[in-house]
């Protein structure tokens, strides 16, 4: 490996973030000369305004941005699932970065402090007299600043989701990546190496299991070996120059895992545990104390009467403008699928919806009349039991289209669970039957996620992160990545 590929692999991290923050630093200076430039050429005759005037208010923007950015968690190595927080950090951050640029307009004006006299009041004169703005706040335009603001947004969202991509191919050519190890063989152990291996653009480079056993040493789980036990531990982390740890023994001996701890801080190496009952820590828990003992507890469950209406009300507009506007892709779908097979237009198929309540779910039909049944779901474009009109359907997500005619029943959501079929609910244990808490959606997090092509039942995680987070920016987030999502293609297969 040459010197800048091993300065690059050493570094990657500290690189990005730095790459990152000055990405983010053109985007926002970038968006505030652009707004000053737009509105100069509508301004009507007599109300220009000059670029210097400009100039130290758009600085203490930038500066404000990269605060409120850091501080909304935007320059976090940890990404949330499918980077959706990362996106609503977005909006908060910039709405934040506005109050407080607005709030100094007003304290740093181009005037003298007043009030008195007196060692207190000259000190603040002094401090003041630096950072005012000259001019003050009458020259400047509303209009460039809330423009500039808008830009801000719109140009740090797009240049996430590209910085984003950017890093993934990284991560998916093996540049950047991590070795990780996991310490246990169980069922916990097994679900991080299927995550490790069905999101590679996670940057982790699975290496191996430890066990706890001499019997499990050279034992194939999956597709990695155990490769040794825990007396091994330091050999395994030197050989393999792993970078991190993670702690699969959610039911061991809590000594027995501290032991683990400490040794793997005594190596300098990195590490992760998964908790005991780490079921529980997928919902929103809160941590309290009882004297010196602390106590988890699953946060109260709020469901308010504005947040439903504001859904309810984003559900009728959204529907009723695809349907609207799809109209003609409708009618040319239904002559496409009528001439290309015998059969009805529509699949109607019985799905459990909120709170366990049936209701017929439409989609267009895109298998043979014959085959439509409560079977396994198609999972390549091979798949016999598909029309050839079926497969242009589901590559591109067409055939959910009548689904909103389910929403403006009320029966669905834009953005939600997954609906299942009645036999699959029924075999439902409590936990997984935390899906029906919600009203199933056309779309949700699974539906974009890299284990799309899954069975929905094996990937509760997604359903639950978005019932336990469920929010009218978070549901914008997800409707946003659909659309990339359905115009790159990557549909039902």
């Amino acid at each position: 490996m040459s010197q800048a590929g091993t300065l690059l692999r050493r570094h990657f991290q500290p690189l990005v973030l730095s790459v990152q923050v000055l990405v983010d630093l053109a985007t926002v200076v970038g968006a505030c000369l652009l707004a000053w430039w737009l509105r100069e050429r509508v301004a009507p005759e007599g109300a220009e305004t000059l670029l210097s005037d400009y100039r130290g208010i758009f600085a203490i923007t930038a500066a404000v941005c990269l605060v409120a950015f850091h501080r909304f968690g935007m320059y976090s190595p940890i990404k949330s699932l499918l980077n959706v927080e990362e996106f609503k950090a977005v909006t908060k951050a910039t709405v934040v970065a506005f109050l407080v640029v607005l709030s100094l307009l007003v304290l740093l004006r181009d005037s003298e402090v007043g009030g008195g006299e007196g060692p207190l009041w000259d000190l603040l004169r002094a401090l003041h007299r630096p950072v005012r703005l000259e001019g003050g706040a009458e020259p400047l335009s509303r209009v460039t600043l809330l423009l500039a603001f808008g830009l801000i947004h719109l140009g740090t969202l797009l240049g996430r989701f590209v910085s984003f991509k950017v890093i993934q191919e990284l991560h998916r050519r093996g540049i950047g990546n991590r070795n990780v190890l996991v310490v246990g063989t169980g069922s916990t152990a097994q679900a991080l190496q299927r995550k490790f291996l069905l999101v590679p653009t996670l940057g982790l480079n699975f290496v191996g299991f430890v066990g706890e056993s001499d019997e499990e040493v050279g034992d194939l789980i999956e597709r990695s070996r155990v490769l040794g036990t825990l007396g091994d531990l330091e050999r395994i982390l030197g050989e393999r120059k792993v970078g991190e740890v993670f702690v699969a023994l959610p039911e061991g001996d809590e000594a027995r895992v501290m032991e683990i701890l400490a040794r793997l801080e005594r190596v300098g190496v990195a590490y992760f545990v998964v908790p005991r009952f780490y079921h529980l820590m997928r919902y929103k828990v809160r941590i309290e104390n009882l004297d010196s003992i602390p106590l988890i507890a699953r946060m109260e469950r709020r469901d308010p009467l504005a947040g439903r209406l504001a859904k309810r009300l984003f559900d009728l507009l959204v529907s009723a403008l695809v349907l609207l506007l799809t109209a003609p892709l409708l009618l040319i779908t239904t002559w496409l699928i009528r001439r290309d097979s015998e059969g009805p237009i529509f699949f109607r198929q019985v799905r459990i919806g909120l709170d366990g309540r049936p209701f017929e779910m439409l989609k267009f039909r895109t298998m043979y009349a014959g085959d439509c049944r409560d079977a396994v779901a198609p999972e390549t474009e091979q798949d016999p039991r598909v029309t050839r009109v079926g497969r242009w359907l589901r590559r591109y997500s067409l055939d959910e289209l009548p689904n909103f005619i389910n929403v403006l029943r009320g029966e669905m959501s834009v953005v939600g669970p997954r609906p299942e079929m009645p036999f699959i609910v029924e075999g439902y244990s409590p936990q997984d039957r935390e899906r029906l808490r919600a009203k199933p959606g056309v779309t949700g997090l699974w539906q974009i996620s890299y284990a799309r092509t899954m069975a929905i039942h094996d990937n509760l995680d997604y359903d639950l992160y978005y019932i336990e987070n469920q929010s009218f920016l978070l549901d914008l987030v997800i409707v946003a990545l659909t659309g990339v999502a359905v115009f790159k293609g990557t549909g039902a297969y």
